[in-house]
C-alpha cells in the first residue's frame, strides 16, 4: 500500500507506534490482516451478545412460568432484576474473548483484561446487593402491623447500608487479590487510619452507636409523642444513625444527638397504647357542696363525645386551699393527640354549668388587718 509523500513521515510514525506495540511486521498485507482480525473480534462479540439476547428470551419466557408457581412475588423480582445482569455478563464474557483472540501485547491485553474483570465484579456485587435489597424489602413489607414490624421498618435503612458496605468492602477485597495486592498489609494500614480516625470522631460513633440502642431497645417508634426531661413535647419524625428528630407541637424541629436521648429521661405517651388520661385542676368557693360539686365535673366531662365511658370520668376533692376547696377531674380520651383539644370542651363547659347552678370559682384573697399603734409612754 502506497503512501503519499506529503504524509508519508506521519503515517510511517504511528505504523511504527503500532507495530512495536502489537509485535508485528509492517507488509503490504497489514491492513488486510488487521481487518480480518478485528471483524473476527467482532463477529465473537456479535455471537455473545445475540447468545445473550436468547438467554434473556429464555430466562423471560420460562423464568416467568416458574416463579408463577409459587405464592410469594420475590422471586419474580430477584428474576426481573437478573435478567439485564445476565445479558451484561454475556456482552462482557464476549469482548474479554475477543481480545484474547487478537494478537495484541500482552500488557495491552493484560490491562483490558483487568478492567474488563473490574467490571465483572461490579456487575455480579451490585446483582447481589439488589437481590439482598429485594429480599429485605420483601420481608419487612409481609410482615403485619405489630410491634417488631414497625422496628423492622426503622431498621431497614441501617440494614441497606450495612449490606452495601459490607458488599463494597467484599467487592474491592477481591479485586485487590486478583491484582496480587497484600490485603494484610492493607488492612492494617486501614486498621491504624480507623483508630485515628475513631479517636477523632469519637462523638459522632457515639450517637452511631447510641442510635442503633434506640433502634433495638425501642423506647419510641416513628410517629410516638413524648416528653422530655427538659419539658419539650413532641412528635418523633425520624430516627437516624447520629441523631433522632421531633415535631414539636408548634411544628419545629427539634434534633437530638441520639447520645444526648439515651441518657435522659422521657415518657413516651403512645405506650402502651395511645389512650391518654387528662386531669383538670379546679377551685371552688368555701361553703360549696362538695359532693354536688364532684357528681357536676364527672356529668360534665362526659358530655363531651370523646371521653371514654370506659373507663369513666372521675373527681376528687383534693386538698383545702387559701381561697378555695380544691377539685381534680380525671378522664380518658382515645387518641393523645386530641387531649388538648378535649381538655377545652371540658374547661369550657365547667365554667358553664358553674354559673348555671351558681358555684362560685373564687379569685385567690388575703386579707390584712392593721393594727392601730400604741404609744410607747402615754401622754397625760
Amino acid at each position: 500500500m502506497s503512501i503519499p509523500s506529503s504524509s508519508g513521515s506521519s503515517v510511517n510514525r504511528i505504523l511504527e507506534l503500532i507495530q512495536g506495540l502489537l509485535h508485528i511486521e509492517t507488509s503490504d498485507g497489514f491492513m488486510l490482516f488487521w481487518a480480518k482480525e478485528i471483524l473476527g473480534a467482532l463477529l465473537i462479540v456479535a455471537l455473545f451478545w445475540m447468545l445473550s439476547q436468547l438467554v434473556v428470551m429464555i430466562l423471560n419466557k420460562w423464568g416467568k412460568r416458574l416463579t408463577s408457581f409459587t405464592s410469594t412475588d420475590l422471586d419474580d423480582r430477584i428474576m426481573e432484576r437478573a435478567v439485564p445482569y445476565v445479558s451484561r455478563l454475556f456482552f462482557i464474557l464476549g469482548v474479554y474473548l475477543a481480545i484474547r483472540s487478537m494478537p495484541l501485547n500482552e500488557k495491552l491485553v493484560n490491562i483490558a483484561s483487568g478492567l474488563l474483570y473490574i467490571i465483572l465484579v461490579v456487575i455480579v456485587f451490585k446483582l447481589i446487593y439488589d437481590a439482598l435489597n429485594d429480599l429485605i424489602n420483601w420481608y419487612v413489607a409481609g410482615q403485619q402491623e405489630t410491634s417488631r414490624a414497625a422496628m423492622s421498618r426503622q431498621m431497614l435503612p441501617v440494614a441497606e447500608k450495612i449490606v452495601s458496605l459490607f458488599l463494597m468492602a467484599t467487592a474491592l477485597i477481591i479485586i485487590l487479590k486478583h491484582f496480587s495486592y497484600d490485603i494484610f498489609s492493607l488492612v492494617t494500614a486501614l486498621g491504624i487510619g480507623s483508630l485515628a480516625i475513631g479517636l477523632a470522631a469519637k462523638d459522632t460513633l457515639a450517637n452511631m452507636i447510641s442510635g442503633f440502642t434506640l433502634m433495638l431497645d425501642r423506647p419510641f417508634r416513628i410517629g410516638d409523642r413524648i416528653q422530655l426531661s427538659g419539658g419539650q413535647i413532641g412528635d418523633v419524625a425520624d430516627i437516624g444513625l447520629r441523631s433522632t428528630k421531633i415535631k414539636t407541637l408548634d411544628n419545629q424541629l427539634l434534633v437530638i444527638p441520639n447520645s444526648d436521648l439515651c441518657n435522659t429521661m422521657l415518657i413516651n405517651q403512645a405506650f402502651p397504647d395511645n389512650r391518654a388520661k387528662g386531669r383538670i385542676n379546679i377551685g371552688v368557693s368555701y361553703g360549696s357542696d362538695v359532693e354536688r360539686v364532684k357528681e357536676l365535673l364527672v356529668t360534665t366531662a362526659r358530655e363531651v363525645d370523646e371521653v371514654l365511658v370506659d373507663p369513666l370520668p372521675e373527681s376528687y376533692f383534693t386538698s383545702f386551699g387559701d381561697s378555695s376547696l380544691n377539685m381534680a377531674l380525671f378522664f380518658w380520651v382515645e387518641d393523645y393527640a386530641r387531649l388538648f383539644a378535649v381538655t377545652d370542651k371540658i374547661n369550657t363547659l365547667i365554667i358553664r354549668r358553674f354559673k348555671e347552678h351558681e358555684i362560685e370559682i373564687p379569685f385567690p384573697t388575703r386579707t390584712v388587718i392593721m393594727e392601730k399603734e400604741q404609744p410607747i409612754c402615754p401622754t397625760e
